[in-house]
């Protein structure tokens, strides 16, 4: 599984030329409450293995967590069935707050 970093998945977001990922956040709803990636796709990490299905196996998909631990977890399993472009955001939406957007809200 590739690694980003938030620079580079800013970077990838801001780039026209280029199709948008599916940004699979994988974090609890009372997370989410908090602060979420704008246009992300919402599945608490229990809940993917059952709603995998929900999911494009073929489409870029960028999982992401608070610090990039759960979201490497799913991506592992998303690779085991056989979806092929997976991406974990090393760092999570922490790294994100901190490297890309110092006004979303941390915890």
């Amino acid at each position: 599984m590739q690694q980003l970093s938030p620079q580079q998945l800013a970077a990838w977001l801001a780039d026209p030329a280029r199709e948008k990922p599916v940004l699979l956040d994988v974090r609890e709803p009372w997370e989410i409450e908090i602060c979420r990636l704008r246009d992300s796709v919402h599945i608490p990490m229990a809940s993917v293995p059952a709603r995998k299905e929900e999911l494009d196996p073929e489409a870029d998909t960028v999982v992401v967590c608070h610090h990039g631990a759960r979201s490497f977890q799913v991506g592992v399993l998303l690779e085991a069935s056989g979806f092929r472009n997976v991406f974990n955001l090393s760092g999570g939406v922490d790294g994100w707050a901190k490297q890309v957007d110092p006004g979303m809200p941390q915890y």
